[in-house]
Order: structure tokens, then C-alpha cells, then sequence
């Protein structure tokens, strides 16, 4: 995994109007914190935060963000966005030692073609879109792949079954489950309706019989 250099402002005020006046020079107000450290304020360049991501490891990129020419190996934390137009309006960045494990999401891509499961009436069901694991940063995997070609509708795949690489170790629960088959049912129209009407017709019986049976208790606690 790469590096990104990402560089920033120090010395920002806090506060929403401070806030405000940042976004609106096209920079996102930030903090980075971690590793013993004060936490600081700060503020990136909008442009560069999405260049420094735009590889393969997202949001898993260890950015080296510098803060007035001092270096803190730093991932992000946290990305904040606005509730409507879903810019960033906040990001958190901790700092990392890169020689210790860290907890991350790793991003799950299915590959291939289920083609029993498309035979079958059934749609391949994607439930998780990350996988937690834990391992040091420059091991960290872009991506979690798995090969969806030989699922049947009877396929249930789990964190579990799930090829990590080498020193990469799972947190989320192993029997969770990450992708599965949901199948569709098929409309019946004329069918559906015969068999409605075998009901109804079996409902009268039941209940003619049930009279009959009345009668003859009737007739029994009579005697």
C-alpha cells in the first residue's frame, strides 16, 4: 500500500461559523489525533483530500498529513457529511505507528457469474459491504474479493469462509453472513385460482360434515 502526502492548516478556529467560513473557501475543517498526542485543529484542501484517497485503498490510505512540516502516518478515522448535499463537511484523522495492528473495514467485491442461481429464480444477496479486520497498516488489503461463479440457492457464504491474506485476521463475527441467495417467487394467476376454489369447496364439506357430526351428538346426549 502506498503513501499519500496530504497537507494541512494548523492553528484553525473552532467553532460552526469558523466552520462555515472554511467550507466556504472550499476546505473541510479536520482533526488528527492519536498515539499519546493533543488532538489539532485543522483544515484540508477539499481537492487534495480526494486526489489523496482516489487509489485503490479508499479510505484505508495511510496519508502522511503534514501539519507545519512535522509528518503524522495518519488514516481516516471518520468522514462526516452533509445530511442533504453529501459533501464532506468534517473529517477525522488518527495517527498510526505503523508497526502496530489497527482495526479497519475492508470494502467486499463479488466477482463472476452465479448462473445456477439465475437458473434457479434466485438473485445473489450481498449483506455485508465490509469486513473488519485487524492488522498492521501497510498490510491492509484494498479489498476483499470473492468468487460468487459456483453458489447454488443453497449458498450461504460467511465471514468465515472468506480468503484473508497473510496477517490479516477477521474481527467481525465468523458466522456472520456476507453474501446469500434471496429467490423469487413466481406468479401464479389461473392455478391460484382453482385452488382457491378447491378450498372453498373443501370449507363447505368441512362444514357439512361438522353439522352432521353436531347432529348425531345431539341425538346421542338425547339418549
Amino acid at each position: 500500500m502506498s503513501d499519500s502526502v496530504l497537507i494541512a492548516e494548523a492553528g484553525r478556529t473552532t467553532g460552526s461559523a469558523e466552520s462555515r467560513r472554511i467550507r466556504r473557501e472550499d476546505r473541510i475543517p479536520a482533526v488528527v489525533y492519536g498515539q499519546g498526542m493533543e488532538p489539532i485543529s485543522i483544515s484540508i484542501n477539499r481537492r487534495d483530500l480526494r486526489v489523496a484517497l482516489s487509489g485503490a485503498a479508499g479510505m484505508n490510505t495511510i496519508l502522511d498529513l503534514t501539519v507545519d512540516g512535522k509528518v503524522y502516518p495518519s488514516i481516516v478515522k471518520e468522514m462526516q457529511r452533509h445530511p442533504v448535499r453529501r459533501t464532506v463537511a468534517h473529517v477525522d484523522f488518527i495517527q498510526i505507528d505503523l508497526s502496530q495492528e489497527i482495526t479497519v473495514g475492508v470494502p467486499v467485491r463479488l466477482e463472476g457469474e452465479a448462473k445456477q442461481v439465475a437458473m434457479n429464480n434466485g438473485l445473489v444477496d450481498q449483506q455485508m459491504m465490509e469486513i473488519q479486520v485487524r492488522t498492521t497498516p501497510r498490510n491492509i488489503p484494498d479489498e476483499l474479493v470473492i468468487d460468487i461463479t459456483d453458489m447454488t440457492v443453497d449458498t450461504v457464504i460467511t465471514v468465515a469462509d472468506v480468503a484473508l491474506p497473510s496477517g490479516v485476521v477477521a474481527v467481525s463475527a465468523e458466522d456472520q453472513t456476507v453474501v446469500t441467495v434471496v429467490t423469487l417467487r413466481v406468479a401464479a394467476d389461473e392455478p391460484a385460482a382453482e385452488t382457491g376454489e378447491g378450498e372453498e369447496g373443501a370449507a363447505e364439506a368441512s362444514d357439512e360434515s361438522a353439522d352432521a357430526g353436531s347432529d348425531d351428538s345431539s341425538e346421542s346426549d338425547a339418549d
